[in-house]
């Protein structure tokens, strides 16, 4: 069986290696991004590292992957991402999602709207499979949207030692960073961000009025559009009231947001496959995006939505074929990263996830449906036999075939950080903290 050489967690900056874990390099990378110096990953053994870039967050500095550069890393390596025609990601880099490394931050393009007028009704979720909206151009829906934060926490990466640690804290936290650095309409997207805060009644107080602080941002403004804000949370129950409808979300229990009667109607028709597994699947996490207004009186209402299901893992899954394989490599401990849709429909063929320990390329699974025999592939397919083999599953052909073998591989060093509830890793790529 091959093997792979174990690669030291490395970084160039200039003419000077550093080890990810070795005393100053904190201080080499805020040098590095006052004085805008590029640092080479080098994660490729004989190869003189991958340009990289240094971004300032809210805390520190974190070392970045340069645009369309994450295929050419190691899939060993904490900056590895598949290549991006592996998913929805493709055409919406440099259009709908536009990076700058020489100021670390990215503008997004968004396909829905972040105010609105007075008087006017709520948008209700389009016909469109799963998706928010049907996405015109490179723009990105609230599905698209939620898929690139998702991507960004790399929420969508699993390695076994990951089980039993990914908490909505974890996943909270991830998006929150996730969304650093990140610009819609020249505004922050942190600032219209809500994701909901572990509950503690012993801390009501506290996160009732941090809560409160950020729904300010969407008030009512006499004569003006209303801005809306943005959330991501866990849906517990859809429900009808005395007027209408409401969602309660996880860990939100003292407020419930209003639905309208018609979003109501859509929501059924648009998103009933989503809404039965959930259903049926106790296991299933039902996670909304939604864009929310508050009213006079303080209630919030959902104005537009989207939705997606997720492993007890948080993983994604579209449907119960995907819930299958994901459980399946579940059980047999492997690495892998799921891939997203994004904006693109589920008439069209995709990558369900690539495979990590089949080292040195990912190992693309694919699932031909059932309910979507014209499916056309949204990649080109190699054949089993090439340098660059996939895997397939008809589900309307018989049992799952089995996965590919697991290649035993001698992965990157990294210092390993204590066990912890809260964190599974540095995130994004390699994050050092710096009092500035």
């Amino acid at each position: 069986m091959n093997t792979t050489a174990a690669v030291e967690a490395a970084y160039a900056i200039g003419d000077q290696r550093w080890a990810r874990d070795a005393p100053g390099f904190a201080n080499a990378i805020a040098t590095a991004h006052e004085k805008h110096l590029r640092p080479r990953c080098l994660c490729q053994p004989g190869q003189p590292g991958i340009e990289m870039y240094v971004a300032r967050v809210l805390n520190g500095f974190t070392v970045k992957r340069m645009p369309n550069t994450g295929s050419q890393h190691a899939t060993t390596c904490p900056s590895y991402e598949p290549p991006a025609e592996f998913s929805g990601l493709g055409p919406l880099v440099g259009t709908a999602i536009v990076e700058n490394p020489a100021t670390g931050m990215t503008t997004l393009k968004l396909d829905f709207p972040m105010s609105k007028l007075p008087g006017r009704a709520a948008q209700p979720p389009s016909a469109s499979s799963s998706s928010s909206v049907v996405a015109h151009g490179h723009r990105l829906g609230l599905r698209a949207l939620l898929h690139y934060l998702w991507d960004q926490a790399e929420l969508t990466h699993w390695k076994p030692g990951f089980a039993g640690r990914r908490t909505w804290s974890t996943v909270r936290k991830h998006l929150l960073q996730a969304a650093e650095n990140k610009f819609v309409h020249g505004h922050a997207l942190l600032g219209s961000l809500y994701i909901p805060e572990v509950f503690s009644v012993e801390q009501l107080d506290a996160i009732q009025s941090r809560r409160q602080r950020l729904w300010a941002h969407g008030a009512p403004r006499h004569g003006q559009p209303q801005p809306l804000l943005l959330m991501v949370a866990e849906v517990k129950d859809i429900s009808p009231t005395r007027y209408g409808h409401k969602v309660v979300f996880k860990h939100l229990p003292d407020q419930a947001f209003a639905l309208d009667d018609a979003l109501y109607r859509r929501l059924g028709r648009s998103f009933e496959h989503e809404l039965t597994l959930w259903g049926t699947e106790p296991d299933l996490h039902l996670v909304m995006i939604a864009t929310f207004r508050v009213d006079e009186a303080g209630t919030p209402g959902i104005v537009e939505l989207s939705l997606m299901l997720t492993t007890a893992q948080w993983l994604p899954v579209d449907d119960g074929w995907d819930r299958q394989l994901v459980a399946a490599l579940l059980r047999q401990g492997r690495n892998f990263i799921k891939s997203l849709r994004y904006n693109v429909p589920t008439t069209q063929a995709l990558v369900c996830a690539s495979l990590l320990d089949c080292s040195p390329a990912p190992y693309p699974l694919f699932i031909d449906r059932e309910h979507n025999p014209e499916a056309s592939p949204a990649m080109a397919i190699t054949e089993p036999d090439s340098d660059n083999p996939e895997w397939r599953w008809n589900p309307t052909h018989g049992d799952m075939p089995a996965l590919p073998l697991r290649q035993q591989t001698d992965p990157i060093q990294l210092p390993q950080p204590a066990p912890s509830s809260s964190d599974i890793r540095n995130f994004p790529d390699i994050r050092i903290k710096q009092n500035i």
